[in-house]
């Protein structure tokens, strides 16, 4: 008998979700209004009660965070190449210069010597990537912000609830953008929060989000349409109520796997962080037969999906070869490498059953 295909994750959408759609169709306010302001108010109690402001994904919670805090053509973001493009095509698009550094190899995330090694007086900001829902490092990237007067701003996109040292993430830098794509932990079906302290910038983006206005056709900034809908905002509602079960299964799941899978690296946590586990992500070296890539193809083979994320780091994709896009690698991006040619996701999502969780480490350690 051919067991049923573990996809490496699946959006959860439930019945719940269904009739707040259909209630908000049935109000006939469906692009904007208070089913937003009011997901917004709700999520910002995720946040230590920070501005929210809801749009249309995460990449453009990051290109208008970008833009509300004034990075301009020619300036430097430093960020790490292990990414999703989305981090560093915010910046790009703007005309400034991703500048690329290495990561730490216990977290996946950015190592703060390699910010401190990379600035120069065209930088501007910071942008830590709070990769598979572990949290960076920002104790120690806040105080380099401090010392050298740089903007933070923290993609998030697969981070929401994480913690670090008791404090949300999202409420560290001057701006922090999140995900709320179907496969993240909790979706709106598609959308993203942009969070900040700062009520000025909360208002930039709010005009940049609908065409540079506030009150109807007085435009006060040239803007983009990246507003959330109505329906999109009702199913983040729903699912915010879900996200702390969520959350705890998550762990649950990643706690068995650390218990169980043999001849890989299990992903550590650091002190003081609660990782979320958007994704759970093994290390799997050239001593494994086939190295990362064969034991995909076995698990496969086995009904058993997996992601890679990021095979390719983001100053090594096509598009940042091209001679009209500006970017800077700083350093060696040694644990970089690594990690792109290591890193095999495993799924971690919360539907899993204990038949799923047997087979996925049953698998694994068949290697």
């Amino acid at each position: 008998m051919t067991l049923p295909f573990i996809p490496p994750a699946r959006p959860v959408t439930g019945e719940d979700e269904i009739e707040a759609v259909v209630r908000v169709m049935r109000t006939g306010q469906v692009a904007a209004g208070p089913e937003v302001e009011a997901f917004e108010q709700e999520f910002s109690a995720l946040v230590d009660g920070l501005h929210c402001v809801a749009v249309n994904s995460g990449t453009s919670a990051l290109h208008l965070s970008v833009l509300a805090l004034g990075v301009k053509p020619g300036d430097e973001v430093i960020m790490p190449s292990f990414s999703f493009a989305a981090t560093a095509n915010s910046v790009a698009i703007v005309g400034a210069v991703p500048v690329f550094v290495d990561i730490e190899r216990d977290s996946f995330n950015v190592d703060p010597a390699a910010i401190e090694a990379a600035i120069t007086d065209r930088t501007v900001a910071i942008m830590p990537v709070h990769l598979y829902g572990h949290p960076a490092a920002m104790g120690p990237i806040m105080e380099i912000a401090r010392k050298h007067d740089l903007l933070v701003i923290e993609d998030s996109a697969q981070a929401v609830g994480a913690t670090l040292d008791g404090k949300a993430i999202s409420t560290f830098g001057d701006a922090a953008c999140i995900s709320l794509y179907p496969t993240k932990n909790i979706h709106s079906i598609e959308g993203g929060i942009v969070v900040t302290p700062d009520a000025e910038v909360a208002r930039q983006v709010r005009l940049l989000r609908n065409q540079g206005m506030e009150e109807r056709y007085k435009n006060e900034v040239i803007g983009l349409n990246n507003r959330l809908s109505s329906v999109h905002a009702a199913v983040g509602r729903v699912q915010l109520t879900k996200l702390a079960a969520w959350t705890k299964q998550r762990q649950e799941n990643a706690r068995y796997f650390d218990a169980h899978l043999q001849g890989v690296g299990v992903p550590p946590v650091v002190a003081g962080a609660e990782h979320v586990y958007h994704q759970y992500t093994i290390r799997v070296t050239d001593e494994v037969e086939g190295g990362r890539d064969g034991l995909a193809e076995r698990l496969k083979e086995r009904g058993i999906g997996t992601g890679m994320y990021y095979p390719i780091p983001i100053h090594r994709l096509p598009s940042f070869q091209r001679p009209d896009v500006a970017s800077r690698v700083a350093g060696e991006l040694v644990e970089t490498e690594k990690a792109a040619a290591e890193a095999l996701s495993l799924p971690v999502m919360p539907t899993l059953t204990q038949d799923e969780l047997e087979r996925i480490v049953a698998g694994v350690n068949a290697l």
